[in-house]
C-alpha cells in the first residue's frame, strides 16, 4: 500500500479547513497558497470532497469551501477511501477482487488479512481533529 499524493493532499485540505473554522467559505486559491499546492491540482481533490459531502462549496464572490461537519467526524480512513483505489496490502483483499483459487491453502493470507485489519483500524481511529492537535514536539512533519 502506498498513499498517493492525492490522498495526502486531501488530508491537508481537510486539516486546513478545520484550522480556519471561523471563516465562512475559504477560497481554493487561499488553501492552495497556504498548503503550497497547485490550485489546479486541488480542483480535482476538492471535487471528490464535495461529492462525498465532506465539504460544502459556494461559487462566486465570497465563495469557497468549508467543512460540513466537525473535524472529529472525519477519520483519516474515510478521507483516504475517497482518494485511493485501494488501501489493501495485497490484491486479493481489494474490494472487487476475484476469489483467489488458492485462498483455502494460502499460508500467508492470515498475515495479509491481519495487516489489512490493523491498517483500517489504525486509520479509523485518527480524526482530522486529532491531526489538528498533532503539534507535539517531534511530530512537526508535513503529510
Amino acid at each position: 500500500m502506498l498513499i498517493s499524493t492525492r490522498g495526502r493532499y486531501a488530508l491537508r485540505v481537510m486539516i486546513d479547513l478545520a484550522e480556519h473554522p471561523s471563516e465562512d467559505f475559504i477560497p481554493l486559491k487561499v488553501i492552495a497558497r497556504r498548503q503550497e499546492i497547485s490550485e489546479k491540482y486541488l480542483e480535482g481533490i476538492i471535487k471528490l470532497l464535495v461529492k462525498a459531502r465532506f465539504v460544502n462549496g459556494l461559487r462566486g464572490k465570497g465563495g469557497g469551501y468549508k467543512l460540513t461537519q466537525a473535524p472529529e467526524q472525519y477519520t483519516v480512513l474515510s478521507i483516504l477511501q475517497l482518494t485511493e483505489d485501494s488501501l489493501s496490502p495485497v490484491a486479493c483483499l481489494e474490494q472487487d477482487a476475484s476469489a483467489c483459487p488458492r485462498a483455502s491453502v494460502c499460508r500467508t493470507l492470515p498475515v495479509w488479512q491481519g495487516l489489512d485489519r490493523l491498517i483500517r483500524d489504525y486509520l479509523e481511529h485518527i480524526t482530522v481533529a486529532d491531526l489538528l492537535e498533532a503539534d507535539v514536539s517531534g511530530n512537526d512533519y508535513v503529510i
